[in-house]
């Protein structure tokens, strides 16, 4: 049940930003002692591979409080962050430590699954904040772009830390995720319709 909500949290994070869950497993897996990789991601926290995720990071965090270039970010990630939750879910989900050695029976010994869920849970949320975004940024003329984008940010650390250190608290804290994009998308919804100024 754990290791679902571990996964489940880590994929929701990497939705919001692709690099934070992958990078915080990473080192969590280097240099924490009760954090072990499964066998198949052990790969996460070779150096190379955090150096390279850390750099990606930085590129993410910046282009993604640029108006318009956030909106193109957005198009570029809808295939990273999807790609990045399968990781991350099946990283932190029992049912992918399990070691297929035969290629062949990735699919039949239910190796996919996980991965799938990952895909599925992270592309809803980038979903949400692909679409979120351009309402936002033409609302505000742009100034929201930074603020949001490091709320974002914020909010995938944290999910990442919880669904690591105290999966329990994920469900609540994905709730929190849902309800932000809902309060936000009917916020910006009922503001784009102004009642029109009648002449006197």
């Amino acid at each position: 049940m754990f290791e679902l909500l571990t996964g489940a949290g880590l994929a929701v994070a990497a939705g919001l930003n692709a690099y934070i869950p992958l990078l915080i497993l990473g080192l969590a897996g280097r240099f924490i002692d009760f954090v072990e990789l499964p066998a198949q991601w052990q790969w996460l926290s070779n150096e190379w591979v955090l150096g390279i995720l850390g750099a990606l990071l930085v590129i993410e965090i910046v282009a993604d409080k640029i108006p318009v270039v956030d909106s193109i970010n957005d198009w570029v990630q809808l295939f990273v962050r999807p790609v990045a939750g399968g990781i991350a879910f099946g990283t932190g989900s029992s049912s992918g430590t399990a070691v297929v050695t035969d290629p062949s029976q990735f699919f039949t010994s239910n190796a996919w699954v996980p991965i799938a869920v990952g895909i599925v849970l992270a592309l809803a949320t980038h979903i949400g904040k692909a679409v979120s975004r351009p309402a936002l940024n033409v609302a505000t003329v742009g100034a929201a772009a930074p603020v949001v984008s490091t709320v974002e940010d914020v909010g995938s650390v944290v999910l990442s830390i919880l669904a690591i250190l105290l999966p329990v608290l994920v469900i609540a804290a994905i709730g929190g995720v849902v309800v932000g994009f809902v309060v936000l998308f009917r916020r910006f919804r009922r503001g784009g319709r102004r009642e029109p100024v009648r002449a006197t």
